[in-house]
């Protein structure tokens, strides 16, 4: 892990830190661990926000941390055909490989540090597999997967697809070369990432080496999440500990600081975080499996143009 990074950060654009003095830093609300469990057709996943309050999300509604996991010869799985209808889903693969297909004619494969991005929007089918190949060999598979809410005023759009390669995500360093940062969508500091978004959000992956810490400035509009993908380390000027499998909630501020533990585990090179922030969209929230609506009354209208066939049809070939 990871798959995009450079031999030298220091010959990255670099990362103003801000001024303490004049940009009040973010304290740590909470630290929650993710449960674990199963999705799909039983591939591993840890909830990573499940225990954390909806309102400290808006306008995120969930995320998974799909493995890491070794698979065997045979075992690697999937999901089978399933609707989206209200949302966008944010695949972001670090290790291995994904199929993915959807009824809108969206899709193709991504791997090694790329990511998909649909927007649900109106609604439509989707299906996401690993290739025959790494079913036959097995091995390294891990990755995420992230909600986005819409608002009301677009969650019945035109269904979208983006294929974002990781070779265009926006490479940058700490001033002292400490920490590799991935923009993959939003802007830090005045570099923008290239994922295109309904709502304005910022999604970043953070490898600090051990020791390290870093600021970064933050939209103080937006919320702010961590989550530990590997390793250990601290949130916060009160360096509250958190490591992989947990997410860190933080409060008001212009500012968010992360530290990496000068001692990370045998199978760790660094502290590896996804830093996720987000407009508030503050409407109500109805969510209910895939679908994710403002009432009741539209949830249960999304079932029914699915029953009906009105969010499209899987294939002729099932694949």
């Amino acid at each position: 892990m990871p798959a995009v990074t450079v031999d030298n950060p220091l010959t990255l654009p670099r990362v103003t830190t801000p001024d303490p003095a004049v940009t009040s830093a973010r304290p740590v609300l909470t630290v929650a661990t993710a449960p674990e469990g199963f999705e799909g057709e039983g591939f591993p996943v840890r909830r990573a926000f499940a225990k954390i309050n909806q309102k400290y999300l808006d306008p995120f509604i969930m995320m998974d941390q799909m493995g890491e996991v070794d698979y065997a010869a045979g075992e690697p799985k999937g999901t089978p055909w399933h609707p989206h209808r209200g949302f966008e889903t944010v695949t972001y693969i670090i290790d291995g490989t994904f199929i993915h297909r959807d009824s809108h004619g969206g899709g193709g494969t991504i791997t090694d540090g790329d990511t998909q991005w649909m927007t649900a929007g109106s609604g439509l089918l989707h299906i996401e597999t690993p290739p025959e190949s790494l079913v036959r060999s097995g091995g390294l598979f891990h990755g995420l997967q992230l909600w986005v809410n819409l608002p009301a005023s677009d969650k019945m759009i035109t269904p979208k697809y983006q294929d974002i390669r990781g070779g265009s995500v926006k490479l940058l360093s700490t001033e002292d070369g400490g920490t590799l940062l991935r923009v993959i969508a939003g802007e830090l500091d005045g570099h923008q990432g290239p994922g295109t978004t309904f709502t304005p959000i910022t999604m970043i992956h953070a490898s600090i080496s051990p020791g390290a810490q870093i600021t970064l400035p933050w939209r103080s509009d937006f919320n702010a999440l961590a989550y530990g993908l590997a390793g250990n380390g601290s949130a916060g000027t009160e360096h509250r500990p958190f490591h992989r499998g947990q997410a860190v909630v933080f409060g008001d501020g212009g500012s968010i600081t992360l530290r990496a533990d000068e001692k990370q585990d045998s199978r760790d090179n660094n502290f590896e975080v996804v830093l996720l922030g987000g407009l508030p969209i503050r409407e109500p929230v109805a969510h209910y499996g895939p679908f994710v609506m403002n009432s009741h009354r539209e949830l249960q209208q999304a079932m029914e143009d699915f029953q009906a066939g009105r969010l499209g049809t899987i294939p002729a070939d099932g694949h």
